[in-house]
């Protein structure tokens, strides 16, 4: 392989992406796969290829909140591969792709002779915890409908696509909202002729439409994407 769809993957140099390719395997991630636990010894780093990969904080009383997500423009867990192997969240499979996947002790040995990877693997961490963030921010701050034009269009952008099996259930858990909520927007951007929806299959009809009701926050993160992929 001369370049990887992974798009950190693809950005590093001709000699640390081979060091990677050499050391790793792609593997098929299916949806609702748990990668990892919070809390849990990670042994495994991924480079998502397709897919879409949610970062969730679970509470006691049995909520699930999304703080961000990765796919094929990130990684998932390689700060443990930097230091230590503990993973800070629960990693679940939202939409079915395929990953690179390597072990944290060879990436980490890799990270250790080239610079450029370890700057990289540093910076992408940054963006996860702005993101993070940005998300807090966001959920005490912004409309639902515009919350959830924000989060379709991440997921479109993530997942190459315009068409997600997605439920209502599932956006409401992530958005940290209730279910009769995400329905009552969903049937108002479909009204509106943005989206279209039925039995947990979501197409996105108008993006530009999605991204005017959207809320800042949506190209605020993919600004953070572009820039740490920018030096």
């Amino acid at each position: 392989m001369t370049q990887s769809p992974n798009r950190l993957l693809a950005f590093l140099p001709p000699d640390v992406f081979a060091a990677i390719h050499a050391r790793s395997k792609i593997v098929e991630m299916k949806s609702a796969d748990v990668l990892a636990e919070a809390g849990s010894k990670v042994e495994h780093v991924y480079f998502p290829y397709s897919g879409v990969i949610s970062l969730v904080v679970e509470l006691k009383v049995g909520e699930m909140i999304e703080t961000a997500m990765v796919g094929h423009n990130g990684v998932w867990n390689a700060s443990a591969a930097l230091d230590g192997r503990t993973s800070f969240n629960k990693g679940i499979v939202r939409i079915a792709g395929s990953a690179a996947v390597i072990d944290v002790d060879d990436l980490r040995a890799i990270a250790d002779r080239f610079t450029q990877l370890r700057s990289l693997l540093i910076r992408h961490d940054q963006v996860l915890f702005v993101t993070a963030q940005q998300s807090a921010a966001c959920n005490a701050s912004h409309s639902v409908e515009a919350r959830m034009c924000r989060w379709l269009l991440r997921m479109r952008e993530l997942s190459n696509g315009d068409d997600l099996i997605l439920t209502q259930e599932f956006i409401a858990r992530m958005l940290g909202v209730h279910r009769p909520s995400v329905s009552i927007v969903a049937n108002t951007l479909q009204k509106a002729g943005l989206i279209k929806y039925s039995r947990g299959n979501i197409r996105l009809v108008d993006v530009d439409g999605l991204k005017r009701g959207a809320c800042e926050c949506y190209a605020t993160v993919t600004g953070y994407y572009e820039r740490m992929l920018s030096f």
